[in-house]
């Protein structure tokens, strides 16, 4: 199946690994440009270039902090600069930290508001003037946004916070012929999750190899997603063969969610 992006631009948040590596390389291999940011300038030149090496497909790779407004602007206006249009965006972010949400100072809360809900309004509010009809906008959230999980409390209010700005965006953006959706992960085997994992480990006394094959039993597919399997349903969900869909959340989790 053709998807449609040979003379497409993505841009695509959170790049230089996880997710968001995921998406980009989906989107090149499908024979779009792509152009990825991270705050690190090493991992966001070596992920640029290890994608044109694997895929041919011309990216640019720019740092960008995702909490600060000046940050994305500019990289949103370097991309119009190189590839003269953006098609599709994928909205993307690092997480907060785990614990109890009494735990959390109010400093905590400002951080996790600025990097998970506010960091999705500025890269929308920058892509839009250059968005045209049959544009698209993906979020990232977690499968916490239906089901919380224990100890993301702090993530799962804010990433509740982005999912109802991508429902309430795709009614306002339908005019437009511009669609908003928004995805999302289960257990994909990232650095995050394994992170996650240790964490547990930690609280409950065994070792993160125990805490990850306790998940991997509550997942009906019985294993951990990989980045290649979410990349690929964001690649769908923002091309053009998904022209009929907006204001929707689909969850890549191996059927772990039991929520209708």
């Amino acid at each position: 199946m053709d998807l449609g992006w040979k003379g497409r631009v993505g841009l695509v948040a959170a790049a230089s690994k996880g997710l968001g590596y995921g998406v980009a390389q989906a989107l090149a291999r499908e024979g779009a440009s792509v152009s990825i940011c991270s705050r690190t300038e090493a991992e966001i030149h070596s992920a640029a270039r290890t994608l044109n090496e694997e895929t041919g497909s011309e990216i640019l790779g720019t740092v960008c902090d995702m909490r600060d407004d000046a940050s994305i602007r500019s990289w949103v206006a370097e991309t119009i600069e190189r590839f003269g249009k953006i098609d599709a965006v994928l909205v993307n972010a690092g997480g907060p930290p785990a614990g109890l949400l009494r735990d959390f100072s109010d400093e905590q809360w400002q951080s996790a508001f600025e990097l998970t809900l506010l960091s999705t309004v500025r890269l929308v509010r920058a892509v839009l003037p250059h968005l045209k009809r049959g544009s698209s906008i993906l979020t990232v959230t977690s499968s916490s946004i239906k089901e919380p999980i224990p100890r993301l409390g702090l993530s799962t209010v804010m990433r509740a916070g982005v999912a109802g700005f991508v429902k309430t965006l795709a009614d306002e953006l339908a005019d437009e012929g511009i669609r908003v959706n928004n995805l999302l992960p289960g257990r994909i085997d990232t650095d995050r999750v394994a992170q996650l994992d240790r964490n547990v480990a930690a609280n409950l006394g065994i070792t993160p190899e125990e805490a990850r094959r306790r998940s991997e039993v509550e997942i009906p597919l019985k294993r951990l997603g990989t980045i290649e399997e979410y990349g690929a349903a964001a690649a769908f969900l923002l091309s053009p063969a998904a022209a009929y869909i907006t204001g929707a959340s689909l969850q890549v989790d191996g059927g772990k969610m039991r929520s209708f």
